[in-house]
């Protein structure tokens, strides 16, 4: 029996949400990637929508090799999260990565397997946003995440890409194998692209934790009120409630950054006011009564 279409999408959009939530900040061995970095390397999320559907209109055969491409890219890269790149991952939980695989193939026509799918490759777009995070600027790979969005909303709209994701979604690897270059769960389809744009916005705001779960609850938000449009539409690009979660945090952190500033200066200058008239001696400390609440 196929699960209910609003049981499927709210597992859908919990895994989405959940992959803004899973980068850690700074895993180690970055380093060395971030001397090829460049703000060029915010145009990747958008090309990585853009090249492919139109790499599969012009020649079909593009979606069996991505197919391919993805059943040794993703359980790799999955197990590189779940032992250095996510929250809480150590090197022993990477083997969980196998297992993963394992019943993504058995039990491939059921729940658990479009399950242990959906996860492997969820996993494996947390290391690639943690990857491109480390090439890239945060201040342009926002503005990559918010172009991303708007290249799949116009090819959404002028019907540009449903036909490649059609080819792209049937196409399957030989001897059974789990397809995971593209989200099935239950009744809810979801393009790797919609995954992979959800791991870069957390991996941009892994070092602001706060910011990162806020992003994460908002991206699940706006995912939600926007799959109500389900109702009269077919298709929608999920790749905007990504956006919206990030331009929402960007305007109330820049909003509260603006209002707090003027109180914080109030209470510094009644503090260097107040000083003298309390009688405490004129010492070294007094400036310091003053600067604290600025740091």
């Amino acid at each position: 029996m196929a699960l209910p279409f609003i049981a499927s999408d709210a597992c859908m959009l919990a895994v989405q949400a959940g992959i803004v939530a899973a980068p850690r900040a700074e895993p180690p061995g970055l380093q060395w990637l971030r001397q090829l970095g460049g703000r060029w390397w915010s145009l990747v999320p958008l090309g990585s929508i853009v090249v492919v559907i139109f790499a599969i209109r012009g020649v079909s055969q593009t979606a069996t090799g991505l197919t391919y491409l993805a059943l040794v890219a993703v359980p790799i890269l999955a197990a590189l999260a779940l032992g250095w790149g996510m929250r809480g991952g150590r090197p022993a939980v990477a083997l969980a990565a196998p297992v993963l695989f394992a019943v993504a193939w058995i039990w491939r026509t059921s729940l658990s397997g479009e399950g242990a799918a959906l996860i492997l490759s969820a996993l494996s777009c947390v290391t690639l946003g943690i990857l491109l995070a480390a090439l890239t600027p945060a201040s342009w790979l926002k503005v990559g995440i918010v172009l991303m969005a708007i290249g799949d909303s116009y090819l959404v709209a002028t019907n540009l890409l449903q036909a490649p994701n059609s080819v792209l979604t049937l196409a399957h690897p030989a001897a059974g194998l789990p397809q995971l270059q593209s989200e099935l769960f239950g009744t809810v389809q979801m393009g790797y692209g919609d995954l992979f744009i959800a791991a870069v916005l957390g991996a941009v705001l892994a070092g602001q934790r706060n910011r990162q779960r806020q992003a994460a609850a908002l991206t699940l938000i706006f995912a939600a009120a926007f799959d109500l449009l389900f109702f009269i539409l077919n298709d929608l690009p999920a790749t905007v409630p990504v956006a919206l979660a990030l331009i929402a945090t960007e305007l109330y952190h820049r909003h509260h950054s603006r209002s707090t500033t003027p109180e914080t200066a109030d209470r510094t200058e009644t503090a260097e006011r107040s000083s003298p008239a309390r009688g405490s001696p004129r010492s070294e400390a007094a400036p310091g009564v003053g600067s604290a609440p600025i740091a």
